[in-house]
This record gives structure tokens, sequence and C-alpha cells, in this order.
């Protein structure tokens, strides 16, 4: 029986440019939820509607990297 090859999963790089500080409480709990604890910090994360939803919201605070 052949075996079924999974997809690679697409990892995106994201680094925190701008402070939340300032900003809504939603922006704040993006921010903490995508791993951040303090600036110019990179994270990786798998890509996911969940992820991009979180990434929307926070858009002008982050930047986004295909890796």
């Amino acid at each position: 029986m052949p075996s079924k090859k999974q997809p690679k999963e697409k990892i995106i790089r994201i680094t925190l440019i701008r402070s939340a500080i300032g900003f809504s409480k939603e922006h704040k709990a993006a921010v903490r939820a995508l791993g951040f604890k303090k600036l110019h910090q990179t994270v990786e994360h798998v890509d996911s509607p969940t992820l991009r939803g979180m990434l929307y919201k926070v858009a002008h605070l982050v930047v986004v990297e295909d890796k």
C-alpha cells in the first residue's frame, strides 16, 4: 500500500516592531497570544486561518515574513 505524504506545513516568521501600549485590550491579547514578550522578538508559527485573523488585527504592530 503506497504511503500518502503529508504536504509540508507553511511556516510564518513574525516580528513585533511596535509596542501594543496605547492600543485596545484585544490588540494586547493578540500580541500575547502570538507569543511575544518583548519588542523586536521574532516567533515562528504554522500558517492557519486563526493565526491570519490575529495577524490581521495587529498588522500595524508586526512584520510578517514567509519562511
